[in-house]
């Protein structure tokens, strides 16, 4: 297999500015207006996530729609062109729908992807075999972007419901932990294209046989030891993966990322991004309060070592 880029450039994909009274419509509405400006039959939507982004889908077409904010025109677009070129590559990911796009509409992005059949996540040795395909692959001809383990965090912060304390605290926590990232990580695996959000929940398996991957926002150029630190984090810090199970991703996989020198950055970098997260979505959803203002305390030496517990947020 090649890696030669098989997407239309950008100059090609459909573009649509809506006049500014229409940045106050719905979501459901955006999904009608986005799925129209394609040809798309958005007749009967269901919505199937909403976070950061908005997922939903359209069952007269067995299409999913993913909205999110428009200043991620660039990621958007990037992840169409890296599906297609994992396609080109032989590597099992979800495919976009044939359509022009993204879509613009005033103030959000959208992208459009063929329905995956009934699926669950995926088990953490399939996380392993996924990687280890994905990072064999040579880059593709067209800019992934360098790897950002912050990207986000000082708006997810801004708009967490935390104490004013604890907020400072983690944007101290974030600035160190920027700067030991600037200063540049112990020598390790050759950078490559990695995933940037590797976990059973983007790694699917459909009729409980072969994995699927999914979800490209993250996807970028860097060390694979980032991919590799988030199933080591579920394991040392969340406790949602047992040592065994941790031991079988190494073995699949090839390699031990906590034996390198550059481990306890990454995780520390990951588990600022959990806990920003859910202290983010606690601010609109007070039920996950409880489980935000944890994190922080477990970050603080406020609950002993690692493992800690933390539920993922749903």
């Amino acid at each position: 297999m090649d890696n030669r880029d098989v997407t239309p450039a950008p100059a090609q994909l459909r573009e649509l500015r809506w006049p500014a009274e229409l940045a106050d419509v719905g979501t459901a509405d955006r999904v009608i207006l986005a799925s129209a400006a394609v040809g798309l039959n958005a007749h009967g939507a269901q919505v199937i996530r909403q976070a950061e982004n908005q997922i939903w889908r359209l069952p007269a077409e067995s299409t999913v729609v993913r909205l999110a904010p428009r200043d991620r025109l660039e990621s958007a677009t990037r992840e169409v062109r890296v599906a297609r070129w994992l396609a080109h590559n032989s590597i099992r990911a979800v495919v976009p729908a044939e359509v022009d796009q993204p879509v613009e509409l005033a103030d959000w992005v959208a992208t459009f992807w063929e329905e995956v059949p009934s699926h669950e996540h995926g088990t953490v040795a399939d996380v392993a075999r996924a990687l280890k395909e994905l990072h064999a692959l040579t880059p593709p001809s067209f800019e992934l972007g360098a790897l950002d383990p912050f990207v986000r965090i000082p708006e997810r912060l801004a708009a967490a419901a935390l104490p004013s304390e604890d907020r400072r605290w983690l944007l101290d926590l974030h600035a160190d932990l920027a700067d030991q990232w600037a200063a540049g990580l112990p020598p390790g695996l050759t950078h490559r294209a990695v995933h940037g959000d590797a976990w059973p929940g983007n790694i699917v398996r459909i009729d409980g046989n072969e994995w699927v991957l999914m979800d490209f926002e993250r996807f970028s150029h860097g060390p694979p030891e980032w991919d590799l630190a988030s199933t080591a984090v579920r394991t040392r810090t969340t406790g949602a993966v047992t040592e065994s199970e941790y031991a079988e991703f190494c073995n699949q996989y090839g390699h031990d990322v906590t034996e390198w020198a550059g481990y306890d950055l990454l995780a520390r970098a990951r588990e600022l991004r959990m806990t920003t997260y859910a202290a983010q979505h606690a601010a609109s959803n007070p039920q996950w309060q409880v489980q935000a203002q944890h994190r922080v305390d477990c970050l603080r030496g406020r609950c002993g070592p690692r493992p800690w517990n933390w539920p993922g947020i749903l």
